[in-house]
């Protein structure tokens, strides 16, 4: 009867896992939700608390929905898995079973339960569970991340789009007012009155303004695909002004906050390695041999242990310098991206006032010239600067949009939290 006992016993601790994972994490639940009975994170609650900047139901708010929900979010499975760890490592501390399968002397098989709680580990176990809740914090970190590049990615796919059907429509209105010079250059050359030079000019002109449109159009098309790729669906184009909220005083950056808990992860980590080159006590017992207490050191001591002792402990230091590090690369990145911003809108103003003043000189330039005081030529240079002035106009105004998204990116404000 010894093996059908034996067999018991690992009948029943398997049953007892088996049971365990009935608490378990539903992989279901919202990506954020903390299991029930879990210490709350701070870190998650305040990832949860932010609110994007988009103005809610404009055409970006859209975009962003969008493309949240047509996101395969593997970094949201990464998430899920990293709270069944954590979910294990809380019952740590709760003793463990196992089978006790022995051969005695006389050639019995001996067949139990084997009952052990560690009574004192060096805080390996708690240390453990700190690490488990910190590697969920990074997790999540890591998804908004994920999901902020996204929508930033999706509303810099859906501006491009706007950006080359705003550059087309300037290229076409741009070949009808150059192809009615070129009507009138001809007629000059028709007539005697000008030689051909100034018609292959024109024409060459003709030529670029025809090829930079195809350009414009192509861009959009490319764009729109991408964005087609991500969301499944197609956006109407719209000429709605993006307008960004203003951010809170006290957002933070994602990649500090996530230094922020892959240090915390780390010195959990030093802690457990620490533990495991000291003794520990524990206490164990089964039905047939009684209980008992044991001395144990997971890895042997030697004349190498206080290096490595020493080696872990500055594992902290340098945690905390990894975290100041990434919030030197946070501080340097966003007064880069200011300055930058501060350029666009500059050049943006500056492009809007050489237009209009391309504009007027256009305007006078054809009075002269329809009063006979101004060759056609001087009129066609003038018109393609002015041309050219809108195009940097144009691309002045969304690079200011693109700069924004990317400011609003990297603090976690371009999607509502609770909703991730």
């Amino acid at each position: 009867m010894q093996p059908v006992k034996a067999l018991s016993a690992l009948f029943l601790t398997c049953s007892l896992a088996a049971c365990a994972t009935e608490t378990a994490v539903d992989p279901q639940a919202r990506a954020f939700a903390q299991a029930e009975g879990a210490e709350a994170s701070e870190v998650i609650a305040e990832l949860m608390a932010r609110r994007t900047l988009l103005t809610e139901g404009s055409a970006y708010d859209t975009v962003a929905d969008a493309v949240l929900t047509a996101s395969e979010r593997a970094s949201e499975s990464q998430l899920i898995s990293a709270k069944l760890r954590a979910e294990a490592a809380s019952k740590n501390w709760f003793p463990t079973l196992g089978p006790s399968i022995s051969l005695t002397d006389m050639g019995d098989l001996v067949a139990g339960l084997l009952i052990e709680q560690v009574l004192f580990d060096n805080g390996r176990r708690k240390a453990e569970r700190e690490f488990a809740a910190a590697d969920v914090e990074v997790a999540a970190v890591s998804l908004s991340i994920d999901m902020n590049t996204r929508v930033e990615t999706a509303l810099g796919l859906y501006i491009a789009g706007l950006r080359g059907d705003e550059k087309a429509a300037l290229g076409t209105r741009a070949l009808a007012r150059m192809q009615e010079f070129d009507r009138i250059v001809t007629g000059r050359v028709e007539g005697g009155l000008t030689d051909r030079s100034d018609q292959t000019v024109v024409r060459n002109k003709i030529n670029g303004m025809r090829s930079a449109r195809a350009t414009a159009q192509e861009a959009a098309a490319t764009a729109r695909a991408e964005l087609r790729a991500m969301t499944g669906q197609d956006f109407p184009a719209s000429r709605e002004r993006l307008v960004l909220q203003t951010p809170p005083e006290d957002a933070g950056f994602l990649s500090v906050m996530k230094a922020e808990a892959e240090a915390a992860r780390t010195v959990a980590q030093a802690t457990v390695q620490r533990a495991g080159l000291l003794p520990g006590i524990s206490a164990s017992g089964t039905a047939t041999t009684g209980a008992g207490l044991t001395l144990d050191t997971p890895v042997p001591l030697g004349l190498g242990t206080p290096a490595l002792l020493q080696a872990i402990e500055n594992a902290r230091e340098t945690a905390e310098r990894q975290v100041g590090e990434a919030d030197e690369a946070a501080r340097r990145d966003h007064a880069r991206q200011m300055q930058r911003l501060a350029s666009f809108k500059r050049q943006a103003a500056e492009t809007a006032e050489l237009a209009r003043a391309s504009r007027d000189t256009y305007s006078l330039f054809q009075a002269q010239f329809k009063a006979g005081q101004r060759p056609v030529m001087d009129v066609v240079a003038v018109y393609e600067e002015l041309i050219q002035r809108e195009q940097a106009h144009v691309d002045a105004n969304y690079e200011v949009v693109r700069t924004q998204l990317a400011l609003a990116g990297d603090m976690g404000l371009l999607a509502n939290g609770d909703e991730i």
